[in-house]
């Protein structure tokens, strides 16, 4: 039986052509690396073609796609035959909005009498089921006959819609249309008149009501049953900050599954802590991939690199200012319907109030506010009130959302009732405000301000705050000493905006910015560059320098600005592409890359001779620090790649088992996984126990695990310095780079497991 805690896990994207039994001819390549258990994308059946299983169609069955039932019981006993368990991606807070979901399909046809009427989080105080799916406007396609009706299903562009039982006996369209559960307007019209609950501003996934017992039971009712039947030893939670009550829904998980360990994916910005009491034995741990590139970010090499952006690109403002910019464009656009629900919401837990009259503007003067002064995911205030840690954060927003108004009553009011909502209303606007800020925040800040900040894009990572890109040895020691051995580490995965490798090389350019600032200038002065902005030129010769020497770079560069433009939403638009500018930008790229083919510029290469050692000392912090690692597919190899669906490409699992008879970087670095690895497994009492402390400075970096007498001692030497007075040991891994950058894994004192590379 495998360990209740992992030594390592190995995440499995499955699909796109990789399915269980796919999966099953790699668990001896898998087992030997050294990880303990399989971590998986969701395996629940989900639309059709789905390329990440996130958009779930029927919770209780395992996807035929995949194989089926069948071939995970299959999967799962011949894991368990190598030593790996399994832990499984769990996706509560949606499904997809779609007429293959069978309970929605029920749902269009039988209205709020449907048995799966509550299970979805949708407003019918507000009508029929608004369906945004229309190319054109209704009318329009009423006019144009699109619309055709048979067998009982309205029929267009391919689509079919159960029909309420017993309205098809009309032939007015229109008035047949007007007898349904639900309402087909233009795809555009989900800025205004959406009434389910959305995942983020991605209208085709809707809420899941997993607070209602009888909702938790029908869509857990499969996880439950692989899990007491052996087949699952663990869970991770999607997206827990979407919950109405993330703290009752881990309570209840917790009371069917008691000896399960959970994992929660939860972004903690700054200081912030899990909430106590919480039942998980840890998060995903993006907290831990800021922590690594936070350490490996010099304060002096970051700060000489702002100023050479700011000359480049004439950006005078700070980072906080071009995240407040973004809420406020994405409350505009976006999460409109959102803000809109919400300030009605607002309303209804204002009536009666004798502290202000709000008028629907008032209201969402206010509830914008709120939202944009908010500075994590979401408070966690329940039925029972605000903790004492919520009290203190809301006093705060309130305070600093009222500094700008004219009028703040109605503001106030609302943050009393946030802090101790009164009834039914108050708490139905306290829930969807909690909802509604982290997907706020995820938008403004991951898919907004975080493409138009071009300044460092290391610190633009998913958990990561680009205004504190660096950290002091002392910060760095307090938050190694608060993760747990439950906490994961991360630093690669689906969702990852670089990389883990990509993200050391742009590391580099804090060691030597001025080599970046040459790249930057040499852009400059290409044709290529000529009506390229500043900024996204700046981009590009990271993203660049990102890809270089990776297969098809060129194409993947072009989509990947494709997408950071249209995210960015200043320059570009997903509804409103200017295609002739991201063309152009995509051009420099491929100007960029052909012109460091064959002998590339000095600058450059001593960027890539820094990150090399960057590669190696990131690989030892992930593996020794609290916690334990988690390896994204395909990165015990050199793994470049930029935002999703970059990061998502199938490994080479043929190549990756060949590594061994490479010379190169990225066989050195599975070479040295490997090695980690069963180290962890060898060294499981110190690397569970022991204390951390960080060291930091002009020198170099060093992370000091101590038990007693032994320590283990990852450290990186830059040239012409030492990373402080620390013993030499016995050197486990070691290695010296090009430009005499130096990376060890030294033991001291009675260690065990000793091994040479």
């Amino acid at each position: 039986m495998t360990s209740r805690i992992p030594t390592a896990t190995s995440r499995i994207q499955l699909r796109e052509g990789f399915d269980f039994a796919a999966l099953s001819e790699r668990l001896d390549q898998i087992a030997d690396l050294g990880v303990t258990h399989l971590y998986l994308s969701p395996i629940f059946t989900a639309t059709e073609g789905s390329t990440h299983g996130y958009d779930i169609t029927d919770p209780t069955e395992i996807d035929p796609a995949l194989g089926g039932r069948r071939a995970f019981d299959r999967l799962a006993r011949q894991a368990q035959g190598k030593g790996l368990g399994i832990i499984l991606d769990i996706v509560p807070n949606h499904t997809a909005f779609s007429v293959q979901n069978p309970w929605l399909a029920d749902v269009l046809a039988q209205g709020r009498a449907s048995t799966r009427a509550r299970h979805f989080d949708i407003d019918w105080q507000a009508g029929p089921l608004v369906l945004p799916w229309l190319p054109e406007p209704f009318e329009k396609m009423l006019l144009d006959g699109a619309f055709k009706v048979r067998d009982g299903q309205w029929q267009f562009n391919g689509m079919s819609l159960p029909l309420a039982p017993g309205t098809d006996t009309t032939s007015d369209l229109r008035a047949l249309h007007e007898a349904q559960h639900w309402r087909l307007v233009h795809y555009a019209m989900e800025r205004d008149s959406i009434t389910h609950r959305r995942f983020f501003n991605v209208t085709d996934l809707i809420g899941m009501r997993v607070e209602d017992p009888r909702v938790f039971d029908d869509t857990h009712a499969l996880i439950i049953d692989l899990v007491r039947g052996g087949q699952v030893q663990g869970l991770r939670v999607d997206h827990i900050d979407g919950l109405a009550d993330p703290a009752g829904y881990l309570d209840r998980l917790a009371r069917a599954l008691p000896v399960t360990p959970i994992w929660i994916e939860k972004i903690l910005t700054g200081d912030e802590i899990l909430p106590e009491g919480w039942k998980t034995v840890g998060t995903t741990g993006y907290e831990a991939g800021r922590l690594i590139s936070r350490m490996l970010t010099p304060q002096a090499g970051f700060d000489d690199l702002d100023g050479l952006w700011r000359a480049a690109t004439g950006e005078t403002d700070d980072f906080h200012s071009a995240l407040i910019r973004a809420k406020h464009d994405v409350l505009d656009n976006e999460l409109a319907a959102e803000r809109r629900q919400l300030a009605q919401m607002a309303g209804q837990a204002m009536a009666g109030s004798v502290e202000a009259e709000p008028g629907p503007e008032m209201l969402r003067e206010a509830v914008t506010a709120l939202l944009v002064a908010m500075p994590c995911y979401r408070s966690y205030v329940t039925r029972d009130g605000a903790s004492e840690s919520d009290r203190a954060m809301i006093a705060r927003v309130a305070d600093e959302a009222a500094a700008g108004l004219r009028h703040d009553e109605v503001l106030r009011a609302l943050a009393t009732i946030w802090t101790d909502p009164a009834n039914h209303a108050q708490m139905d606007f306290v829930i969807r405000l909690q909802q509604v800020s982290g997907a706020l925040l995820a938008k403004a800040q991951e898919d907004t301000a975080g493409f138009r900040w071009t300044r460092y894009l290391p610190g633009n990572e998913v958990g990561a705050e680009p205004d504190e890109a660096t950290v002091t040895a002392r910060d760095a020691t307090a938050t190694l000493a608060r993760r747990r051995p439950g906490d994961m580490v991360l630093t690669s995965s689906h969702d990852s905006k670089r990389s883990e490798d990509a993200r050391a090389r742009l590391i580099a350019a804090s060691h030597l910015p001025q080599d970046l600032g040459a790249l930057d200038q040499a852009a400059a002065a290409m044709p290529a560059a000529k009506d390229v902005p500043p900024a996204w030129r700046w981009y590009m010769v990271q993203s660049a320098m990102a890809l270089h020497g990776a297969d098809e770079a060129p194409d993947r560069l072009a989509r990947h600005v494709q997408k950071a433009m249209r995210e960015a939403k200043e320059d570009s638009f997903w509804t409103n592409p200017d295609e002739a500018l991201e063309t152009r930008v995509s051009d420099l790229g491929r100007a960029l890359l052909a012109e460091w083919e064959g002998t590339p510029p000095e600058a450059l290469t001593r960027l890539l001779d820094r990150a090399q050692a960057l590669v190696l000392m990131q690989l030892l912090l992930k593996t020794i620090m609290p916690g334990f690692p988690d390896i994204y597919q395909g990165t015990q190899d050199l793994f470049l790649a930029l935002t999703d669906p970059d990061n998502r490409r199938p490994p080479d699992w043929d190549g990756l088992a060949m590594i061994a008879d490479r010379d190169d970087l990225g066989s050195l670095k599975a070479q040295w996984t490997r090695h980690l690895l069963h180290m962890r497994q060898a060294e499981a009492d110190l690397l569970r126990d022991a204390s951390s402390e960080a060291r930091i400075d002009e020198g170099g970096v060093a992370l000091i695990r101590r038990l007693d007498d032994r320590r283990l001692i990852a450290r990186l030497d830059l040239p012409g310095g030492s990373s402080g007075d620390l013993p030499e040991g016995q050197a486990v891994l070691d290695w010296t780079g090009p430009d005499g950058c130096r990376v060890r894994l030294v033991e001291a004192g009675s260690g065990r497991g000793r091994a040479d590379i």
